[in-house]
């Protein structure tokens, strides 16, 4: 995108408080960022990778996880429009490496902010400063209530509660993928959808599941959490 107005339109549809930043920060914007596409299913970084670059979420999702020994993974947040990654910002200031994986899980744009060049606008900029402290109390909070559910909730009311969240009578997703968002193993969850199927609360094919008791799943869902 060579045409200046087309990507500030762009940006500040996406980060709308960016409006009345003002000029410097705004030519700042223009100068220093570089929009790119990244395909679903990409890399952005890998645990341990060095953070050249901070990306601004134009449009489309990454997933962040944080993988063990195991094989397991657990999904630590999700970035959409108008976000971006804490712990990229972490990693850039801090000159540390990344300490999980984050993926697109979409088709997304994004626009690229070189790590020397944002650490200058976290130490000139207000605007930025107020935006990064925004979405670090928003993750913190995230990753404390994945951490009190791995820890804490029952695997079956978890299961059920992220069947229900997907607002769909019909789910496209594999076990292994439902596996990896909740920070379990394949077989638990497969013994849990079984279960739920003898219930006749939902029914199995391969990769599909459908709910077929919502009312039921619910109460489910709704038993003691501890």
């Amino acid at each position: 995108m060579n045409d200046k107005n087309a990507v500030l339109e762009k940006i500040i549809k996406a980060f709308p408080f960016l409006k009345d930043a003002g000029k410097e920060v705004i030519e700042q914007m223009l100068r220093h960022s570089l929009i790119t596409d990244i395909p679903k299913g990409k890399v952005i970084f890998f645990e341990g990778d060095e953070c050249k670059q901070l990306a601004l979420i134009l449009s489309g999702v990454v997933r962040i996880y944080k993988p063990a020994e195991s094989g397991r993974e657990i999904t630590l947040y999700r970035l959409g429009t108008g976000e971006s990654c804490v712990l990229t910002a972490s990693c850039i200031f801090a000159q540390d490496s990344f300490p999980a994986v984050a993926i697109t899980d979409e088709d997304v744009v994004a626009a690229l902010v070189p790590s020397n060049i944002f650490r200058d606008w976290i130490n000139h900029y207000e605007i930025w400063r107020n935006y990064i402290f925004s979405l670090l109390s928003k993750r913190l909070s995230e990753v404390i209530a994945t951490l009190e559910e791995v820890a804490f909730r029952r695997m079956d009311i978890r299961i059920a509660e992220f069947l229900l969240n997907t607002d769909k009578n019909e789910i496209i997703m594999t076990h292994q993928d439902i596996a990896m968002e909740l920070g379990t193993s394949r077989e638990v969850v497969s013994r849990i959808l079984k279960h739920f199927e003898y219930e006749h609360l939902i029914t199995l094919k391969r990769n599909h599941i459908a709910i077929d008791n919502v009312d039921s799943l619910k109460k489910k869902m709704e038993q003691n959490k501890f």
